[in-house]
């Protein structure tokens, strides 16, 4: 989810978005408050890893080197011991790592604020830098709070499993799926669930959102904290209200951003997201691109230009195209994806649909060649960068708390389905079996209102995390809703800075922002956009 940028996919248009913004439901089994009331040890603090220089320039441009010294120099780190099981408070114990920046100003300051990227499976142990790193803007986030950064058990520096990657199946043949090709792709995923969830069940049994609000209770107890003041984005806002639920006496002021589904399973979560990019694609981006008709062509009203992506996406589909300077043919899927963008790459969009409209081959269209040329193969990380996201906690975390695991003859009605009522958009989604073959119980919890001062900030357009789930989090479990005007996951933190600071040192906030604008017209991009 979804880490707390907007998580985009580098140079591989065609890619899937790693399912990694949200987890729902929750815990069924029952397991007493983390340490409200409990004698909870202090934080253990020690030294710092130490980044080499090439860590260091994979994690800030050269312009920003010196504040990033700067930060990670103020930084201080440490870890909480917490049980694994929280049924048996006194069993096995894991750890979990945290990061505390202190407030700049001691003599107003106004607590901790604990901040979370996303996930489930995102690390924020370095969230307080990287918050600050954004700009001038954030700082003010810093002045009266201490920003705690975590890992959530089963991340980065905490007590962490890594599953082996199943076994590698053969990518399906361009155009739309097969039935057959999708039997292979289920199969393959049941098989790897299943290997993984097996391997070591006593510890990915215990990665779940409500185990996590535990270890962060824990974290303010051990800083000494009455309460704790918390920011979160996508699957962090899940974290947030069930922390809050929880721990409701605990709660201080808590703004989440681009809110998680309120009652989490798979199919539910898909549909939400691909029915909210379908609707973005056909009300906001046809019009914006018949607005430009002179420009690029493509119809000069809104119902003409979904016809004409249709149309394409279907020829495409029908007849995948292959471009000599180009590794991968270009079919369906990519016109979707390039349909489902957020406004700040629709001049992007439109000019990729005009040169696949008129292609003639043999070579690639210029700007799709830029958008998919082969960069050649990735660096691997240097040795002792931080881990951003775990893949294995991401699926045990989803899986832990998913009530679908759909058999196949499901999983493939179901895409069917999505594909017939989603012209525009539906073949970003790729299949899958969800969490078929997750051999460990379902755990499921249900949030309710707490305590504290909540802001649910939603983005009327935004696909990730459709703006219906702010309002239906919101019905459930109170608050307040702000409302970002644009469909851009996350963007609060950039484009509403001054609000959210002063919510935290106020209390006080109005009713939302503008947020990311749309663009006014045909104007120069970043040429690469998220894969869907």
């Amino acid at each position: 989810m979804d880490t707390f940028d907007t998580r985009t996919i580098g140079r591989r248009a065609g890619a899937v978005l790693a399912a990694t913004l949200l987890a729902g439901a929750a815990l069924a089994v029952a397991a007493p408050p983390a340490s409200a009331g409990q004698q909870v040890p202090p934080v253990a603090w020690q030294s710092c890893p130490a980044y080499s220089e090439e860590t260091l320039r994979m994690m800030a441009p050269q312009e920003r080197q010196a504040q990033l010294r700067e930060l990670l120099g103020r930084l201080q780190c440490g870890t909480v011991s917490v049980p694994l099981d929280y049924r048996i408070p006194h069993g096995q114990q894991i750890t979990v790592a945290l990061t505390r920046l202190k407030a700049r100003d001691q003599a107003h300051r106004l607590g901790s604020m604990a901040l979370n990227p996303g996930g489930p499976g995102g690390s924020g142990y370095l969230m307080p830098v990287d918050v600050l790193m954004r700009g001038d803007s954030t700082a003010g986030l810093n002045e009266h709070y201490d920003l705690i950064g975590f890992d959530p058990r089963g991340v980065g520096y905490s007590t962490k499993v890594n599953c082996a990657p199943g076994e590698r199946v053969e990518a399906p043949a361009p155009g739309p799926l097969t039935e057959a090709a999708a039997r292979r792709i289920y199969d393959a995923q049941v098989a790897e669930l299943r290997a993984c969830g097996r391997s070591d069940p006593a510890f990915l049994g215990r990665l779940t959102t409500a185990n996590v609000a535990r270890d962060l209770d824990r974290i303010r107890a051990g800083l000494g904290e009455s309460r704790l003041h918390f920011l979160g984005i996508s699957w962090g806002t899940w974290l947030g209200v069930v922390y809050r639920t929880l721990f409701p006496q605990q709660v201080g002021r808590m703004f989440l951003d681009s809110v998680a589904i309120p009652r989490f399973d798979i199919p539910a979560f898909e549909k939400g997201r691909l029915e909210a990019g379908e609707r973005n694609a056909a009300v906001r981006l046809t019009a914006w691109l018949a607005a430009n008709n002179d420009t690029y062509g493509l119809g000069a009203t809104a119902d003409e230009v979904r016809a004409t992506i249709i149309a394409l996406r279907a020829s495409y589909d029908a007849n995948p195209r292959r471009f000599t300077d180009l590794e991968e043919p270009i079919d369906g899927r990519f016109i979707a994806t390039a349909a489902a963008q957020s406004a700040p790459v629709w001049p992007l969009v439109g000019q990729i649909l005009k040169e696949l409209r008129e292609a003639t081959g043999p070579t690639a269209p210029p700007t799709v060649k830029e958008v998919l040329g082969d960069d050649g193969p990735g660096q691997a990380p240097p040795a002792d960068a931080p881990e951003r996201q775990n893949r294995t906690m991401n699926k045990a975390a989803f899986c832990n708390e998913d009530p679908s695991r759909a058999d196949f003859d499901t999983a493939w009605a179901t895409y069917q389905r999505n594909l017939a009522q989603n012209p525009l958009t539906g073949r970003t989604l790729r299949f899958s079996a969800g969490c078929a073959g997750w051999p460990l119980p379902v755990q499921a919890f249900r949030i309710k209102p707490g305590g504290g001062s909540l802001v649910l900030s939603g983005h009327r357009w935004e696909t990730p995390s459709p703006y219906e789930w702010t309002l239906q989090t919101r019905t459930i479990v109170g608050g307040r809703v702000y409302t970002v005007d644009d469909d851009v996951h996350g963007s609060a933190l950039r484009e509403c800075t001054g609000d959210i600071i002063g919510f935290f040192d106020t209390g006080r906030i109005d009713g939302g922002c503008t947020g990311v604008p749309v663009p006014s017209g045909p104007v120069a991009v970043a040429r690469t956009f998220d894969a869907v």
